[in-house]
């Protein structure tokens, strides 16, 4: 452990995730609701891959994050991201980043995607309006 408090960030879609990590007793809060109790359940499960793959160091750090924008799985992959470059960066090791790298890629790379823009004529990016010759 070399640094006192760290922070990261994440992105995923239009969701942007804030996180900052500290010494302390292990506690985990998204948007100040502790990780056991954040809905849903599917979300939760994205969120504690990073926090379960660094197992050994969760009991001396508390981790805040804040996070806002897109829906709520976009969410998810975006505090996980900011979760575990955090992690990375405070414990400094490459041994921890080797493991989230060989476990998903996404866990240290933001995903760059987007949605694509609605254009006129059209109910949505690419979908148009059905043409009559007759």
């Amino acid at each position: 452990m070399t640094k006192k408090i760290v922070n990261s960030a994440g992105k995923r879609k239009t969701a942007i995730a804030r996180a900052t990590i500290k010494k302390g007793k292990g506690r985990v809060r998204i948007n100040k609701i502790p990780v056991e109790l954040y809905e849903p359940e599917i979300a939760r499960w994205k969120i504690m891959e990073p926090l379960k793959i660094a197992g050994k160091y969760m009991d001396k750090i508390d981790i805040e994050v804040d996070v806002s924008g897109g829906g709520f799985m976009g969410q998810a992959n975006a505090v996980r991201t900011a979760i575990a470059r955090g992690l990375v960066e405070y414990t400094g090791e490459a041994q921890l980043k080797t493991l989230f790298l060989s476990y998903d890629r996404n866990l240290l790379v933001s995903d760059a995607r987007k949605k694509e823009p609605k254009k006129p004529l059209g109910r949505g990016a690419r979908k148009k309006r059905q043409k009559s010759y007759r």
